[in-house]
């Protein structure tokens, strides 16, 4: 685990910008927190030397681009050794398809996010995963038919005060 880096109230209102409007420029940027250019672009550089900002992306509206599947499969494997979820960790990140894996408690031990051109493209993606002979105990899978909330940005306030937004 990271350990926690001191934010002042730039820092996060630089963080909350780029959240929201990644692709400015550093006058826009400076200008919208209330710094001059120098010393907010001295702030964002400091962000992504220590790992806070980790890159910039375009938000792709797949949906544009053909058709396709969500779906979240829990995954259980069979022996919980430290080598043997590195196995299964390296496996996976092989796979383009699989855009989001999480090691979780509770009654599985990964929660995968895959997006898919078609149902039958996922069902083969998954019985490679079990040829791959990475210890998969058991798989549960389900299919996204919508989703009605999609955040793309973090509750930065509330993460570093600690403090719940509806209170």
């Amino acid at each position: 685990m990271q350990s926690m880096v001191k934010l002042d109230r730039f820092d996060l209102k630089i963080l909350v910008h780029l959240q929201r409007q990644g692709r400015c420029s550093n006058v826009e940027l400076a200008e919208a927190v209330g710094l001059s250019p120098s010393p907010c672009l001295l702030r964002t550089k400091r962000l992504q030397d220590i790992g806070v900002i980790r890159g910039y992306g375009a938000d792709i509206v797949l949906e544009t681009l053909g058709s396709h599947v969500v779906v979240f499969s829990e995954v259980t494997i069979g022996s919980h050794h430290p080598a043997d979820f590195r196995k299964f960790e390296d496996v996976v990140g092989k796979y383009e398809e699989i855009v989001e894996c999480y090691n979780v408690s509770g009654g599985y031990d990964y929660l995968l996010k895959i997006v898919a051109p078609s149902v039958a493209s996922f069902q083969a993606l998954m019985e490679q995963l079990l040829d791959e002979q990475i210890g998969i105990l058991k798989f549960s899978s389900r299919i996204v038919l919508r989703q009605p909330l999609l955040r793309r940005n973090y509750p930065l306030s509330t993460i570093i005060s600690g403090k719940r937004s509806w209170e």
